[in-house]
């Protein structure tokens, strides 16, 4: 049974059997937003694009790999002080399936608009933490976004397998402004990896504000 997770909480990545999971998906659902027009009769589907990524911290908080959009701009990012964007990590132990532009369009078809697939065996030695995060391309924030939703699986981008964990986070009043969402942390204890959900919702409006924000605000939880 999928376990749903709350803010705060952490997990170890072991199933009901005592399996160790290591080789899992990381997938991401968001809505778009509907409105009615004329007398409540039609309905409008604004298009959501957010932007799923992942950046791999060291034992001291220093990036060291990362995945995000290859359609950022260079130059922005590098004035951030990032490298281009890429799909690929940590020797193939993180790959990302691509962008998705829009959302659903209607309602939770219950599939991931984007997903990153996690193969713990193969991220280097010197990566401590993994953190997974949603940044807003347009101007919407995530008061106005009706859903995200992030969940580990096992399978396949194409096929679920299993679902291990799952985290919702709704709209809220209080995320008015925010338009990046940290949602969670993989992190190593000892010699096992184990699983922290955040949904800590920031005022970032660029992918490298929160690259930042997470090695000098977070990297030390």
């Amino acid at each position: 049974m999928a376990i749903n997770l709350t803010k705060g909480q952490r997990i170890d990545l072991r199933k009901a059997s005592g399996a160790t999971l290591s080789d899992f998906c990381v997938g991401v659902n968001w809505g778009g937003i509907e409105s009615r027009g004329f007398l409540g009769l039609t309905k409008k589907v604004q298009q959501v694009d957010l932007d799923l990524s992942a950046a791999l911290l060291d034992a001291n908080g220093a990036l060291c790999d990362h995945i995000y959009s290859p359609l950022y701009k260079p130059e922005l990012l590098a004035k951030c002080g990032l490298p281009p964007g890429k799909l690929v990590a940590a020797n193939g132990g993180l790959k990302h399936t691509g962008d998705d532009m829009a959302g659903d369009s209607g309602g939770d078809d219950g599939l991931d608009n984007e997903i990153i697939t996690v193969n713990l065996n193969q991220i280097p030695a010197s990566v401590a933490q993994i953190f997974f995060f949603l940044n807003s391309c347009g101007n919407e924030d995530f008061s106005v976004i009706p859903y995200a939703k992030i969940r580990m699986f096992e399978g396949t981008p194409t096929k679920v397998k299993e679902i291990f964990a799952s985290y919702n986070v709704a709209a809220e009043p209080q995320y008015a402004g925010k338009r990046a969402l940290i949602l969670g942390r993989l992190y190593r204890k000892g010699n096992e990896w184990k699983f922290a959900a955040m949904g800590e919702a920031t005022e970032d409006v660029f992918v490298g504000q929160t690259v930042a924000r997470i090695s000098l605000e977070y990297s030390k939880i």
